[in-house]
């Protein structure tokens, strides 16, 4: 049962991991934040950035911070997988 519900937290870190990258990506094409899309992307996403957000993570005119969320992410599903082998 345990490994189970560790599989399906693994999966959903994979999701908000892709869903990250797509809000990263949303940033190139002007308006795409006001779409339904990226509404609904922002409304998921946003919760977990906002903390990374207060580490002002902007160099040079680039924001890092997804980046550093999508680390913390990775370090976290290593730390589960340990737990599951």
């Amino acid at each position: 049962m345990n490994i189970l519900i560790l599989e399906i937290l693994l999966k959903v870190i994979h999701l908000y991991t892709y869903l990250l990258v797509i809000y990263a990506l949303l940033s190139w094409f002007p308006g795409a934040y006001d779409s339904a899309l990226g509404r609904f992307i922002s409304s998921i996403v946003e919760p977990l950035i906002a903390p990374f957000r207060r580490l002002n993570l902007q160099f040079a005119g680039l924001d890092f911070t997804i980046w550093a969320v999508v680390i913390v992410l990775n370090v976290l599903t290593r730390l589960l997988a340990y737990i599951l082998l």
